[in-house]
């Protein structure tokens, strides 16, 4: 849920709402109005501190049999190296698998605050941190392509294969496809299924109460509201991975677009 604690069930706050996402500042400074220091804030340097820390411990002292700490991360380095990288890039893509793997891991890391107690929220779930990663993503795979191609970039993101006659509706589509619904597409994909997932938490978990306190009489169908939550939490589990999973493919696809030899 959010910073809302639930003291009494009078005050649960229901039906949840966009408020819900902006949560109060939780330092003394500031106004406890401000939104210079939030538990999204919070979330957002703990999951870079905790990336940074496992990394640097698991690979501190490599040994030929590896320590779980060692196997996790060679585990999960070697996962999207081999399955996303090489096989979207080819060869080519294992220079980029650090980048990507870092990218899966964090974006991991900071969907899963969504079904941790104490925080159960995404810092993902606000459209400025997917919009960030996804204009990285962006940036990197056009610098690649100008790179590779030079000036002829341009006609390579823009002109495909095809009857010139159909080019000059085409090139727009092209141009439309390639450089403004790729990021837009990567951002909102990310932050719109963050943001169901909690608002579908939100919904089940305070609902339980909000019934209980209406009407003693729906408690059978409170306990059947917090058993959807604690399904849903599992579910939620699930599209955490599945969305890192997701923005990392795509970003490797469209690297890969960038630094092939035909359209």
């Amino acid at each position: 849920m959010t910073g809302q604690s639930i003291v009494l069930a009078a005050e649960v706050p229901f039906p949840p709402s966009v408020e819900d996402f902006y949560l109060p500042s939780i330092v003394p400074w500031g106004g406890h109005e401000s939104y210079w220091f939030t538990k999204i804030t919070l979330l957002l340097w703990l999951s870079v501190a905790i990336l940074i820390i496992f990394f640097l411990v698991a690979s501190r002292k490599p040994q030929l049999v590896p320590t779980k700490k060692q196997w996790i991360a060679e585990s999960l380095y070697g996962f999207v190296r081999n399955n996303i990288s090489i096989d979207m890039i080819g060869k080519e893509g294992v220079r980029f698998a650090p980048y990507l793997a870092t990218l899966f891991s964090f974006i991991f890391i900071m969907n899963i605050w969504a079904i941790v107690p104490g925080a159960q929220i995404s810092p993902n779930s606000h459209i400025a941190f997917p919009a960030i990663l996804a204009v990285i993503s962006w940036v990197m795979f056009i610098y690649l392509g100008f790179r590779k191609h030079g000036a002829g970039y341009i006609k390579h993101a823009l002109v495909p294969p095809a009857p010139w006659f159909i080019l000059p509706i085409l090139v727009p589509i092209e141009f439309f496809s390639n450089f403004i619904v790729r990021p837009f597409s990567l951002a909102v994909r990310l932050f719109a299924n963050m943001f169901a997932g909690h608002m579908l938490l939100l919904v089940f978990t305070l609902g339980g109460f909000a019934m209980i306190n209406a009407n003693l009489w729906l408690a059978p169908v409170s306990v059947l509201s917090w058993v959807m939550a604690i399904a849903l939490t599992f579910l939620d589990f699930a599209i955490c991975a599945l969305q890192a999973y997701v923005f990392t493919v795509l970003t490797a696809s469209y690297i890969q677009g960038s630094l092939a030899e035909e359209h």
